[in-house]
């Protein structure tokens, strides 16, 4: 049987059939995400079987939008085809997921980090979705226009109105359940939790997520001139946007002669800040384009070919900022997965800039280079998320090299990053290590791969209890030179209902920075420990009977003064306000710091030194 297509028919005239394939199938998806997601909880079949469970999960959550976007755009053999194609490439994906993983440590943590471990990252899940939104554009505009290749208009229909089918499918699910939790409420007022309850169940909760899905994409399917006038409405605000993008970061590059690129590779995050400029450039100069054949303002196109010329700079320093750290620290997950964005980014950086230098035309060639970049981001993700260039293969074959060479001393290595994030990959690598080790000192990274092997915690070292000798070794004592008294260091430490215990007193791994002061004046010496990183820094006081008790604390998430106190650039003066004595209690004032006063510290003149 041909399903009719009926793009341009009145939504009273819509093939009833094909409606209601579209909802059963969302009815469908819903019910099975619903027993996926009960097999997982109570660990039977075919959670149990992670080549089993991952491939179905992933086609359940992403097949079904592919089925109903297709219906009534094509054949029934059309449909076929391509759902069969595009779950065989959600199948290759998800199959290579459960093997790199197979072998991974089980992380515990409770019920919901065991649900985590069971289906796809996120990642997968994301750029699978990203993967097929872009092949059913292609395949969607082929099949239209009758051709391999098809015409730049068809694309550029097929895609936008996609996005925004989708956009308001997800709006309309929020708004839904937002509705749902309101009716909740009230009936909870009258002492009528029956609604309540019933959104907390799980079997309500799948199935009437993917029908409201499901019933979304249908009805916007089937209003295309709706979809439409908010499509040209959105371009048309977004397009107004670009001149005054184009005018920031046109301000930013002209800055950067002035200012160098010290002040990018401090943020530690340069190269993901500038993909994201790119990505925002991309999109708004597509939706000042359009199909090439919208009329634009003079201001528009001024902005658009300007726009067009700051991509290649913007990618070509963001390269730079990732060859920095590859070349100081080696290839990470994160790394190999920005080095393929940018990727896919230098060939728009270098299309358009070919587009811009043809000033006879409005951006035209753009349209071609749209349509080749869309061919090579859907190949790098299929590396990607395949052996081909697994970002975790390729990451611990870097960090594994970084250690062989002796770039990368055996007591800095970053065993942890094997253990837990290096996949299967990882684990064969620490077993590598562990029997015969690598390097100038292979002794150590042989006992540090070992002791890594034996981790089962992703957060926890596993290392055991402190001890005095893990204590005297991991606590970093300012000012330099000094030492811990050894009345502190011997100390049975016990966290009491009143006593804070950091980690360095009870993990034999865990550091800290001890600076030695006289914080009430008394003529004795205080201990003020501080974790390394964010958190909570204690003062230990020793009292008449010679024990050590934590009697002050501060709080502090202000980097730039952490790091300045651990380098015992401080000074003690007496507190700006007076305390409150509440029958013996003092109750401190502590200044409330916004986050213009913790930037401003980075350029404040050096403290005096700790005294």
């Amino acid at each position: 049987m041909q399903i009719e297509h009926y793009d341009e028919v009145p939504g009273a005239q819509v093939s009833r059939p094909v409606m209601t394939l579209r909802l059963a199938t969302g009815l469908v998806q819903g019910v099975l995400l619903y027993l996926l997601y009960r097999a997982a909880t109570i660990a039977i079949w075919p959670a149990t079987e992670p080549f089993v469970f991952l491939p179905l999960f992933l086609l359940v959550l992403l097949l079904p939008v592919v089925f109903i976007a297709s219906l009534g755009h094509m054949t029934s053999r059309n449909v076929a085809r391509w759902t069969a194609a595009a779950g065989a490439v959600l199948l290759i994906m998800a199959l290579h997921e459960a093997w790199r993983s197979a072998g991974a440590v089980d992380l515990g943590g409770g019920f919901m980090a065991q649900l985590a471990e069971r289906v796809p990252t996120m990642q997968v899940i994301v750029f699978s979705g990203v993967f097929l939104y872009i092949a059913h554009t292609l395949v969607m505009a082929g099949v239209g226009d009758g051709k391999r290749i098809a015409s730049y208009g068809s694309y550029f229909e097929i895609s936008w109105k996609l996005a925004v089918q989708l956009l308001f499918s997800a709006f309309f699910v929020g708004a839904l359940w937002l509705v749902l939790w309101m009716g909740a409420g009230l009936f909870s007022m009258v002492k009528l939790g029956f609604l309540e309850r019933l959104l907390g169940k799980p079997w309500f909760v799948a199935p009437v997520i993917c029908f409201a899905f499901s019933c979304a994409l249908h009805i916007t399917d089937v209003r295309p001139a709706i979809v439409r006038g908010i499509r040209s409405l959105l371009l048309v605000l977004a397009s107004w946007i670009l001149p005054v993008a184009v005018v920031l970061i046109g301000g930013f590059l002209c800055t950067l002669p002035f200012t160098g690129l010290d002040g990018l590779w401090k943020t530690r995050s340069a190269t993901a800040l500038l993909l994201t400029t790119v990505a925002v450039l991309v999109l708004l100069i597509n939706c000042a384009f359009q199909n090439g054949q919208t009329a634009a303002t003079l201001a528009i196109r001024i902005a658009a070919r300007m726009a067009a010329i700051l991509l290649l700079p913007l990618t070509g320093i963001a390269i730079y900022a990732l060859g920095l750290r590859v070349h100081e620290y080696g290839w990470t997950v994160d790394r190999i997965v920005a080095a393929a964005c940018l990727l896919v980014a230098s060939c728009y950086a270098l299309g358009y800039q070919w587009a811009a230098h043809r000033y006879e035309t409005w951006l035209v060639e753009i349209a071609p280079v749209n349509v080749g970049t869309a061919c090579v981001a859907l190949v790098v993700l299929l590396a990607l998320f395949t052996p081909l260039a697994d970002p975790a293969r390729l990451a611990v074959a870097s960090q594994v090299g970084r250690l062989e060479r002796g770039l990368v001393k055996a007591d800095k290595f970053d065993y942890h990053f094997l253990r837990f994030e290096g996949q299967r990959y990882g684990q064969q690598a620490l077993q590598q290590l562990a029997r015969q080790g690598v390097g100038p000192q292979p002794a150590l990274v042989a006992a540090g791969a070992a002791a890594a092997l034996k981790r089962t915690n992703r957060w926890s070292t596993d290392s055991g209890p402190a001890t005095a000798a893990t204590i005297a070794a991991n606590i970093t004592v300012v000012p330099a030179g000094d030492a811990l008294p050894a009345s502190f260091i011997g100390q049975q430490w016990k966290k009491g209902n009143d006593q804070p215990l950091p980690d360095c007193l009870k993990d034999a791994a865990q550091r800290c920075t001890a600076l030695l002061l006289d914080a009430d004046g008394d003529g004795r010496r205080d201990v003020l420990l501080q974790p390394y990183g964010y958190g909570e820094s204690y003062l230990y006081q020793q009292q008449p009977d010679g024990r050590w008790v934590a009697s002050a604390r501060i709080a502090s998430f202000c980097q730039p003064a952490l790091e300045r106190l651990r380098a015992g650039r401080y000074k003690l003066v007496q507190p700006p306000m007076k305390a409150i004595d509440v029958d013996g209690m003092l109750l401190l004032f502590q200044p409330v710091f916004s986050t213009g006063d913790c930037r401003a510290l980075k350029s404040a003149p050096a403290a005096s030194e700790g005294r």
